[in-house]
């Protein structure tokens, strides 16, 4: 069986549900990972995705912050959700396919504006978030399974649009840089997009800062699909939307594809 997984950091999946459901539409992938919903769960526009095709939804939410959800074609089975650093927030949701695949759904947090844990009790959090991750699936190494979300970190060089200018901005410290990498490795993971787009400049997020972000350009990798070694060698056809972000009244974020052979 062949499907596709998206992920996209939607910035409130109520006021950008017609975005969603315009996403839906034109690309119609099997399943779709929401980050940052805004929402408790039984607000979520949930009626308007089932009526486009998508009547399974996974999720986790909170008012006003975070949350995660899993919009899908398929069949889906809540497989929990773990409380990364404690913080009490709602950042992971998973959930499993009838075919054993087990997906998912990670928000880190943005860590805030200044790279230092001492001055800045966010970036705390966010470097404890993501170590909390690698132990996670370090002491239960991950099967059949494919993470995918808003990392909030930029990890390659060309996953961002200046790299020296970008060492001491929060995204591409090298501290979490490592931190990241080493989550992916401690837990056997594949960066499926850069499995299949393995040069050049990449990005799935543009600052709402920028008068004109696409002459600009000033982007970074943020959004990333991960899967298992057993399984990563059946992904195939990474993209990211550029084209979303320009939608009206958008997102920051552009959604990032990729399809596997299961």
């Amino acid at each position: 069986m062949t499907f596709t997984i998206a992920t996209w950091n939607i910035n409130s999946v109520r006021l950008r549900e017609g975005l969603v459901q315009r996403l839906l539409r034109e690309e119609a992938p099997d399943i779709l990972c929401l980050q940052e919903c805004k929402s408790p769960v039984d607000l979520i526009p949930r009626e308007g995705f089932a009526a486009l095709g998508y009547p399974h939804m996974i999720a986790r939410g909170q008012k006003g912050y975070n949350g995660v959800a899993i919009l899908s074609r398929l069949p889906l089975t809540d497989a929990g959700a773990t409380d990364f650093a404690g913080l009490g927030h709602a950042r992971h949701v998973a959930a499993r396919l009838d075919s054993g695949v087990t997906i998912h759904n990670v928000y880190v947090p943005a860590g805030g504006d200044i790279p230092d844990r001492e001055a800045n009790e966010k970036f705390g959090q966010k470097l404890d978030f993501v170590a909390h991750l690698r132990d996670h699936f370090r002491t239960g190494a991950p099967e059949r399974s494919i993470l995918v979300g808003d990392l909030n970190i930029a990890p390659r060089e060309d996953d961002v649009w200046n790299h020296k200018a970008l060492l001491r901005i929060v995204s591409h410290t090298p501290v979490e840089v490592d931190g990241l990498n080493e989550a992916r490795d401690e837990g056997g993971w594949v960066d499926v997009t850069r499995a299949d787009i393995p040069e050049g400049q990449l990005y799935s997020w543009w600052s709402y800062r920028s008068p004109d972000w696409d002459a600009a350009d000033k982007g970074r990798r943020l959004d990333h699909v991960w899967a298992s070694r057993d399984i990563a060698g059946a992904a195939h056809d990474s993209r990211i939307l550029r084209a979303v972000r320009g939608w009206e009244q958008p997102s920051d974020h552009a959604p990032v594809f990729a399809s596997f052979d299961l």
